[in-house]
């Protein structure tokens, strides 16, 4: 047998190995149920992941909700991409700008409580299948919202709807009553290097 036989009857055999293992984990795995899924960290990238997260979802023909806690009237390429699923997609912008912008504690707390009022009757809604919470990590980091009643809100939702909350510094509360929750790591940034945000690419 020569060498490149060898080698890739050595190789076959690897991922036979590696396929078994696979498939028993994947036999294991038999619950069926609606995710509360939390993207966090200082990375860029959080809001991002869950707008493809939805373009997955309106793929399998799902009902999806969001609600923008923190950013203001910003013309976005995600919603205006997302409204040409018509009515398949319920998109409520309820924040007024980042609190540097707004100065105001009163006025977030009172647009923050009018989202999180359209976030219970979206997940009082059984036609979502998938509701994005965008910054409401944000949200909670500065106290807009009392958190605990936050926290039971979402894990009292129903069985089958899917959530994901977005935004730096998620609060450990909210991380152990997840089911997943990936964060972002900044490694390199181009802000750092003077490279303002552009059309397409944050926004």
């Amino acid at each position: 047998m020569t060498d490149e036989a060898e080698d890739a009857a050595r190789h076959k055999a690897k991922m036979a190995k590696r396929k078994a293992v696979q498939d028993a984990e994947v036999a294991g795995k038999t619950l069926e149920k609606g995710l509360l899924i939390v993207n966090t960290g200082p990375g860029k990238g959080k809001s991002t992941a869950a707008f493809g997260l939805i373009l997955r979802a309106l793929g399998h023909g799902w009902r999806i909700g969001v609600v923008q806690f923190i950013k203001g009237a910003w013309s976005t390429g995600e919603r205006k991409a997302l409204e040409a699923f018509g009515d398949q997609v319920s998109w409520h912008l309820m924040g007024e700008g980042f609190t540097w912008e707004t100065q105001d504690k009163a006025r977030d707390i009172a647009a923050a409580t009018r989202a999180f009022d359209k976030a219970r009757e979206l997940m009082a809604d059984e036609s979502i299948r998938l509701l994005v919470l965008d910054e409401l990590n944000i949200a909670l980091r500065y106290d807009y919202l009392p958190l605990a009643e936050v926290v039971a809100a979402l894990q009292a939702r129903r069985p089958d709807l899917h959530v994901v909350v977005t935004g730096r510094n998620a609060k450990p509360e909210l991380i152990e009553a997840a089911d997943l929750v990936t964060e972002m790591t900044l490694v390199k940034h181009h802000f750092a290097a003077g490279v303002k945000a552009q059309e397409g690419i944050e926004f």
